[in-house]
């Protein structure tokens, strides 16, 4: 080596890129690092969810509470905020204190996520952080089916455009049932996030439950249902008893 020529280092490693992407927005891409975490608690032995109610109400966090179809003395709590610290700050200490520290969690029903954007939304902000709020916050929709999920193998090797294919059928058939008011969905991505190790949490509300049942069982014959998930489960089904204003 010469003295004018220099040593050749390792390349220095670009930071991956972590925002959310949605379409074009008035011709500019969009960006976003905001999103929004949800966090579904259940519980078992609540015998005065009247309680669980004016204890949540006073503390002026958004939450619901749904009654549990399955459990007489069933309920759970969603909360949801953009910071994952709310959860650890807030939610941890307020669920175990009050009228649910005699109450008896149900770990099985445990589901936390994060929304996320497939990259073609039209308004990324209203996709991530307030269309979720206002469909878990809507008082005409009080019935809720809450599942994780995971995908198999198989899905992450196909190509994007299999992929995309796969997914438009499964996303064609959710708006179908939200065009008629008969279910609307909250989409989280968990990766990493689940005790199971699960990809997505899924939540569907709507006025009344049957068409929350008929959208299950129709995506059941979906590509992505019926070839590429791994598991699906166990489903929290409740009807919500309080929600937190808007």
């Amino acid at each position: 080596m010469t003295t004018d020529e220099k040593p050749i280092g390792r390349a220095r490693a670009e930071p991956p890129d972590l925002s959310e992407k949605g379409g074009l927005k008035g011709g500019t891409p969009q960006r976003s690092d905001e999103r929004l975490y949800m966090q579904l608690t259940a519980f078992g032995e609540c015998r005065n969810t009247a309680a669980t109610v004016a204890y949540l109400a006073g503390t002026g966090m958004p939450a619901v509470v749904y009654e549990d179809l399955n459990d007489p003395l069933g309920v759970a709590v969603l909360t949801f905020s953009m910071s994952p610290d709310h959860f650890i700050d807030k939610v941890r200490p307020l669920l175990a204190s009050g009228p649910f520290s005699s109450l008896v969690q149900k770990p099985q029903y445990a589901m936390f996520g994060r929304t996320y954007a497939l990259g073609y939304e039209p308004d990324l902000v209203d996709t991530l952080i307030h269309r979720p709020t206002r469909t878990v916050l809507n008082e005409s929709w009080p019935w809720a089916i809450w599942y994780p999920l995971r995908r198999s193998g198989g899905f992450a090797q196909l190509s994007a455009d299999e992929q995309r294919a796969i997914l438009g059928e499964h996303g064609a058939l959710g708006k179908t049932f939200g065009a008629a008011d008969y279910a609307h969905d909250v989409r989280l991505a968990c990766h990493g996030l689940d005790r199971d190790d699960n990809d997505f949490v899924i939540g569907l509300v709507g006025k009344e439950l049957f068409p929350l049942s008929a959208l299950v069982q129709a995506m059941r014959k979906t590509q992505q249902t019926a070839l590429y998930l791994d598991r699906l489960g166990p489903f929290f089904v409740g009807r919500a008893v309080w929600k937190s204003p808007v």
